[in-house]
């Protein structure tokens, strides 16, 4: 049995990125240089498992992949002698901010605590780019916390929600869910003002891996990964295997609540 969601099946989608003339991008270089050609954009939110984000880094760097990775600055998450380790490997940092949740919708405190986060993480680190966290249990979303300000005023350059999946000729691919597909299981990880209609569907990374190898895509592409899901040793693995079909059943109940 090929089990998903290992160490060695990440290696193997590199891989196969790799072998049909994929180009490595970190979100920075996207926005500041604006690239042509096939090319893939690796983003990683560590929402736990900072080891793991190291382990997928040097697995990265070693084929020679540059990536983009969004740490919150939460204590158990926030390792200062990793986040430096894998900015060494030549990655991009960024902020993977929840203020707005953790501020309870009130923006005078959240942009105060967004202020406050993103100073502790450049005290570390360059950082001039940001992603939301869903927080999918919060009837808060992060992104509104730019529609009274503009991330622009604090030095950052992109946040993908805004920078990146609102663009028409772009594709997006998330393992939210622990599968390709979690669309039923997603509760904010989107594209947003932008069509999904050629957007290919895919369960697994082998079929991912297959998608690869047979399309003939030329636009540009982000994936999203949870680095605390990827992992080859077995404990582990099916810990985070029943954990994520527990969460599961809640999200997609969420968003039954939802429609």
């Amino acid at each position: 049995m090929n089990l998903d969601f290992t160490l060695t099946a990440y290696k193997k989608l590199l891989k196969s990125f790799q072998n049909e003339g994929y180009l490595f991008h970190t979100f920075a270089e996207w926005r500041e240089e604006k690239p042509v050609g096939k090319f893939v954009i690796f983003r990683h939110d560590i929402d736990k498992k900072p080891k793991n984000a190291l382990t997928i880094a040097r697995i990265e760097a070693e084929a020679g992949v540059k990536a983009t990775y969004f740490f919150k600055t939460s204590s158990q998450v926030f390792d200062i002698d990793i986040i430096k380790k894998i900015a060494s490997l030549g990655h991009e940092i960024g902020y993977h901010y929840q203020d707005f949740v953790q501020a309870n919708g009130n923006n005078k405190d959240a942009i105060a605590l967004f202020q406050k986060n993103l100073s502790k993480i450049r005290s570390v680190v360059l950082v001039n780019t940001i992603a939301m966290d869903g927080c999918p249990w919060s009837r808060y979303d992060n992104r509104d916390l730019w529609k009274t300000h503009n991330y622009r005023d604090y030095d950052i350059i992109g946040e993908p929600y805004f920078d990146f999946l609102n663009l028409e000729d772009v594709l997006y691919f998330t393992d939210t869910g622990r599968c390709w597909d979690g669309d039923k299981y997603n509760i904010r990880d989107k594209r947003i003002n932008a069509s999904t209609l050629n957007q290919p569907k895919f369960h697994t990374t082998a079929e991912f891996i297959e998608w690869i190898k047979s399309s003939q895509n030329q636009l540009p592409i982000m994936i999203t990964t949870h680095p605390q899901r990827w992992t080859n040793k077995p404990i582990e693995w099916f810990n985070e295997y029943w954990m994520q079909q527990l969460k599961n059943c809640v999200k997609r109940f969420l968003n039954k609540r939802k429609q």
